[in-house]
């Protein structure tokens, strides 16, 4: 694992000690506190794509692995969700985190296991800080057939589980159950962006927030960025409805939802659908080729 963040430019620098500060605030007992993904790698980025007259911006996260001694802890995403939030409420703060936690127990059996998301981490990533009370497994590469196996069901699992709900959501409209509806279709969404997520990585953030899900695949594809867009107020409303769903659907009186509003973001789940064949078929592709 590399220690250097020279390729970095000085206000990330002093960001990422920022963040691991406040990561040591939340957690002192922290074993490992690890960046990853764009910015270890060196390939972050700041883009904009336009489609028609909206223009969709994109900016890398800082990808931060925190390793723990208990699982409690590790688990605690109110507690990742915190520092985050702490992180961000500093004005000279220009880069967004994402933190998730594992236990120490759970990251070394990964390894063994030569896991590719958590190999990844440990040939790529940047190690931010070492509390210097536990070692990490030697990385172990998977074999290549293995992960062509794991990335094909995952991807036919997820992307079945989601065009199911597709097909429930159809039948609820159909009926005007139209709180069922909106439940149904948050469920496809949140299963579509799984099915890319673990097709492309191994691993999917334990989340059932479709605003984490997206941004978390859209970081390799910036195209599923053009899926909800959220550049107007009407625009964000009907994403929050969708976003919603998932407990307001079901648990809230005053949720509600039009049929038009429900076959907006059923055209846009649509388009999500496909983007998520296009791309998961690409990767498969790739890695029977390898």
């Amino acid at each position: 694992m590399k220690k250097s963040l020279a390729h970095l430019p000085p206000y990330k620098k002093q960001e990422l000690k920022r963040l691991r500060s406040v990561i040591l605030e939340k957690a002192p007992r922290a074993l490992f506190i690890i960046l990853f993904g764009s910015h270890a790698r060196g390939d972050w980025v700041d883009d904009e794509y336009t489609e028609g007259h909206i223009t969709y911006t994109y900016q890398s996260d800082f990808d931060i692995l925190v390793i723990t001694e208990g699982r409690k802890t590790a688990c605690n995403d109110a507690l990742w969700l915190e520092a985050g939030k702490e992180y961000r409420a500093s004005s000279s703060q220009r880069t967004p985190a994402d933190i998730i936690g594992h236990d120490i127990k759970y990251v070394n059996t990964r390894l063994r296991e030569g896991h590719y998301f958590f190999s990844d981490i440990k040939k790529e990533g940047i190690l931010l800080y070492d509390s210097g009370k536990c070692k990490l497994e030697r990385r172990r590469r998977i074999d290549p057939a293995r992960r062509l196996e794991i990335a094909t069901e995952d991807f036919a699992q997820w992307f079945e589980s989601a065009s199911e709900f597709v097909e429930q959501y159809n039948f609820a409209l159909e009926r005007k159950s139209y709180k069922i509806a909106a439940f149904e279709l948050h469920q496809a969404t949140e299963r579509f962006y799984k099915a890319a997520i673990l097709t492309h990585t191994g691993y999917s953030p334990r989340t059932h927030d479709i605003e984490t899900l997206g941004q978390t695949i859209a970081r390799g594809y910036p195209e599923f960025l053009k899926i909800f867009p959220r550049k107007t107020q009407k625009e964000q409303d009907l994403f929050q409805k969708l976003k919603k769903a998932y407990v307001d659907a079901r648990y809230k009186k005053d949720y509600s939802i039009t049929k038009d509003e429900l076959v907006q973001l059923a055209k846009r789940v649509e388009k999500l659908r496909d983007l998520v064949k296009k791309t998961c078929e690409a990767e498969i592709k790739s890695l029977k080729n390898k």
